[in-house]
């Protein structure tokens, strides 16, 4: 009995070990069963926070990219906006540049404006004169013509010549061929 008793333990033992699997396999499928239906509320809570771990990284790698896409902007704006400013001065100092020269061709235009004023007026006194002169050149030429014709008399009656000192509507008329 002894050579069979190690033979039956190993039988056994085998035995054992099988059966022992077995209701390991059934007490798991009933207490997954069982544990499932029962879940921690601390695990939902962890995959809940996982999830929203996960939008807020992918929300934030959005933001970055967003953030580095207007920093370029901006960059480039900057760039735009220096090259405008410098326009800007440059046409400032032409506006100044141009203001000057308005100002001295108006100064130069009134100069201009006062000298030609002093020159028509001298045109019309010199022609002014120069009638005056032709008048009396006229009354000359007339006078002179008239003597050597022998149609103006300067020989005067003796009572002619005392309302000489009258005024000149009370003399008599001129005479034409006396």
């Amino acid at each position: 009995m002894i050579t069979e008793t190690p033979q039956a333990l190993l039988l056994i033992t085998v035995g054992f070990f099988v059966l022992g699997w077995i209701v390991a396999k059934v007490g798991s499928y009933f207490g997954a069963r069982s544990k499932s239906k029962t879940r921690d509320p601390r695990d939902d809570r962890i995959r809940s926070l996982e999830a929203d771990l996960r939008v807020a990284h992918s929300s934030v790698e959005k933001l970055k990219a967003q953030l580095d896409e207007r920093g370029k902007e901006l960059g480039e704006t900057q760039k735009i906006v220096k090259v405008k400013d410098a326009s800007f001065g440059e046409l400032e100092d032409t506006i100044a540049r141009l203001r000057e020269d308005l100002k001295d061709s108006v100064k130069k235009t009134r100069e201009l404006r006062a000298e030609l004023t002093e020159r028509a007026a001298e045109n019309v006194r010199s022609e002014v004169k120069l009638r005056e002169v032709e008048t009396e050149l006229s009354v000359a030429q007339a006078s002179t013509d008239l003597l050597s014709t022998g149609m103006l008399d300067y020989n005067v009656p003796q009572d002619e010549a005392d309302r000489a000192d009258e005024p000149l509507e009370e003399l008599p008329a001129f005479r034409a061929g006396a």
